[in-house]
């Protein structure tokens, strides 16, 4: 049997490309006032467009008259991440652009080390800045859509005695660990959410929240806490009876984006905290625009 032709690789931003792109300061500034004001320049504070252009005072700056008495004066940066930073827009795209480049992610120590900040904690807090301004809101799935849970983190009875919690268990539940569940359409975009258990109430609670009722398909494995989704094509898989696929029954889709989560916190973060885990959304926003030839430019106008 022929293999199916495989689709074109979409080519993301090049180093060299970076380069020629940002060659200086300036050139940064006029790049994200073009993403971040695509119709001219509004007040961040009422959307006012006739603003007092303050360049001769400090360039990428303007004034609007109708906020206050006084008016409010702001810059390029302000309501954004860059805001009250004392590093430069380059330094920025550069961490952005390396994020984005890396499949599996890139850890604040490496980028501290590659950068050369002058501390850790300067790049950690970069970092999460951006994985913030990655977050973006998708609407509600559809056509053949496939959920599955999995469970991130250290056993429980290898952390230390006041950080273990409950779970004694080698995996899954009862192991301690974090459970997230997701969601993804075939060829389309997925959705992951850290949950608190994976028992039905909350993940019917996401499917609601993530799935529209109109798909062809609902997916799951057999795992009891998607049993009560009736209103719903619903259809199963038991890997326990050795089933990985059954015409276009199957979570290979979901259990593939699980994959490169995994070998990113293991291969690159190698520890996450559920407190920190939600904001590691910068996996789904890289498998969401991986068709998406200016995923820079995409995740410039969400800072």
């Amino acid at each position: 049997m022929a293999r199916a032709k495989q689709p074109k690789p979409i080519h993301q931003l090049t180093a060299a490309q970076f380069e020629k792109l940002f060659p200086d300061e300036p050139a940064c500034c006029a790049y994200l006032v073009a993403r971040r004001w695509p119709d001219g320049v509004r007040c961040p504070r009422c959307g006012n467009p006739d603003l007092y252009d303050a360049s001769s005072y400090k360039s990428f700056h303007w004034q609007c008259r109708a906020c206050g008495p006084d008016g409010y004066r702001f810059s390029l940066i302000a309501g954004t991440i860059f805001e009250n930073t004392n590093k430069p827009l380059r330094d920025w795209y550069r961490v952005i652009h390396l994020m984005l480049v890396s499949k599996k992610g890139m850890s604040a120590l490496q980028l501290y080390r590659y950068m050369g900040f002058g501390s850790y904690k300067t790049a950690w807090l970069m970092c999460h800045k951006v994985r913030i301004a990655l977050m973006e809101d998708i609407d509600k799935l559809g056509g053949i859509v496939e959920v599955d849970e999995t469970f991130v983190g250290g056993l429980a009875k290898n952390r230390h005695w006041d950080k273990r919690g409950g779970g004694g268990g080698t995996g899954g539940i009862g192991s301690g660990k974090t459970p997230i569940v997701g969601a993804v359409s075939r060829k389309g975009n997925v959705v992951a959410r850290v949950v608190a258990n994976v028992q039905a109430k909350t993940l019917e609670a996401f499917v609601r929240e993530a799935v529209a009722h109109k798909v062809s398909l609902l997916c799951t494995d057999q795992w009891t806490g998607y049993k009560h989704l009736t209103d719903y094509p619903h259809a199963t898989i038991d890997h326990a009876m050795g089933q990985y696929v059954i015409g276009a029954i199957h979570t290979q889709t979901i259990e593939g984006f699980w994959s490169i989560f995994k070998r990113g916190v293991v291969g690159t973060f190698h520890k996450m905290s559920r407190k920190y885990m939600p904001l590691y959304a910068e996996f789904q926003f890289r498998y969401n625009n991986r068709e998406n030839a200016d995923i820079f430019g995409t995740a410039i106008k969400g800072c």
